[in-house]
């Protein structure tokens, strides 16, 4: 049942006028009783229609090793301020610590105005850290996240298909020792990953050996330096690697190339994301490319259809990707 001013009017004792002045945060509400009728809205599960006046963009950030210097996340901004622009909608960016206590205010703050729509980035964050956003009453989307606890709305890549589509197009090339190469500090995003790689080796029957596989740090540097240390003790090579993103790949490549390792002539290697650095790496990198702008601009769409429709239901949308053949993969003849 669609909850109205009115309920909430009946709800809490307060005028229909005094109710709609509260929820819209206009002045002449005291603070308490702004509190209170915000709270019964969100326990009555009152959604606001239309009126937007903003589109704020929160950065979840916990590690910081990931968002800090991810180039996915500028792009995704892009296409929010494209498709925002086109219903003229200004919009804002915020920086959420979740290790700061005082965050939890910082999001109750922003999940009690319902004129400004959350459009959340998920990439650092794990189940626990979506609780504070449970009880908004904001419009609110989750890119590159998601919440398996409650029904939110949500944007994600589809990272076990693409994961499995491309060690499948590896063993389609004739390689049969593939290595994975895991990302450090992992994101929830690095397991399904993980499993599409899985699915396409067992499909192959091929085994899955951990001796190819190591963690290396999500930035170039530290996975450059990771690579570097797990090839000084000279382990045994597999034929190709994937990768959980660009940067592992390209960190990689880096490393090899220090110690005497051609790609793709000694090792074939594919990545993750396609980042504008993937083609201009030596050799350019064979990977699965994020329709990153898209997704910006379907966030801001599913905004919009929450608060102009009366839909009484959520929905996680899986965003396809695109395999990019480069030139980091070549035919395995041993």
């Amino acid at each position: 049942m669609k909850v109205g001013v009115r309920d909430i009017s009946r709800k809490t004792g307060y005028s229909p006028a005094t109710v709609s002045n509260a929820l819209n945060r206009k002045r002449g509400v005291s603070k308490e009783t702004a509190e209170i009728i915000l709270k019964a809205a969100r326990d009555m599960g009152y959604q606001r229609q239309g009126h937007l006046n903003r589109i704020q963009f929160v950065i979840a950030r916990k590690s910081g090793r990931i968002v800090d210097e991810s180039a996915f996340h500028p792009v995704v901004i892009e296409g929010i301020e494209h498709e925002a622009k086109l219903h003229n909608l200004p919009t804002t960016y915020v920086t959420v610590d979740l290790n700061d206590p005082t965050s939890k205010g910082q999001i109750k703050e922003m999940c009690s105005d319902p004129t400004g729509a959350i459009i959340l980035l998920g990439t650092e964050m794990w189940e626990k850290d979506y609780r504070p956003f449970y009880d908004s009453i904001a419009p609110f989307v989750i890119v590159d996240g998601w919440c398996s606890h409650r029904f939110m709305e949500s944007i994600v890549i589809s990272n076990e298909t693409s994961a499995y589509r491309a060690v499948s197009y590896l063993i389609s090339k004739g390689h049969k020792k593939i290595g994975y190469l895991h990302g450090n500090p992992q994101i929830r995003n690095f397991p399904l990953r993980y499993r599409g790689f899985e699915a396409a080796m067992s499909e192959a029957e091929l085994p899955i050996d951990e001796r190819f596989q190591t963690y290396l740090g999500t930035t170039l540097s530290t996975a450059l330096a990771d690579m570097d240390s797990w090839l000084d003790d000279g382990p045994e090579m597999p034929t190709a690697f994937f990768a959980d993103n660009d940067v592992l790949a390209v960190g990689a490549i880096q490393a090899l190339a220090k110690h005497g390792v051609r790609v793709p002539q000694d090792v074939s290697l594919i990545g993750f994301d396609d980042l504008s650095f993937a083609a201009i790496s030596s050799p350019p990198l064979t990977t699965i490319r994020v329709p990153k702008q898209a997704i910006g601009e379907l966030a801001v769409r599913r905004i919009l259809e929450q608060t102009q429709g009366n839909a009484n239901y959520t929905c996680v949308t899986h965003v396809s990707t695109a395999f990019v053949e480069r030139d980091s993969v070549i035919e395995c003849s041993r």
